[in-house]
């Protein structure tokens, strides 16, 4: 395949689809909460980070599984 043969994407479409949308906020949603929850359990603020962190990572995988 040629590169002339190759079409561009749409310049003005969107960045993401709706579904990405949806799924990267509710990872974000989870991945606050869970800050905020360690944190409210007495973590210190990295280790609740963390615990954030590790938890959005994980629910952009659940949630890109359920929502199809």
């Amino acid at each position: 395949m040629s590169q002339t043969d190759r079409q561009r994407p749409d310049p003005d479409g969107p960045l993401l689809t709706q579904r990405a949308a949806i799924v990267f906020l509710l990872a974000a949603l989870a991945g606050i909460g869970a800050t905020v929850l360690a944190a409210l359990a007495g973590n210190v603020w990295p280790v609740a980070v963390s615990v954030g962190s590790g938890t959005a990572a994980t629910a952009v995988l659940f949630f890109k599984q359920i929502i199809g």
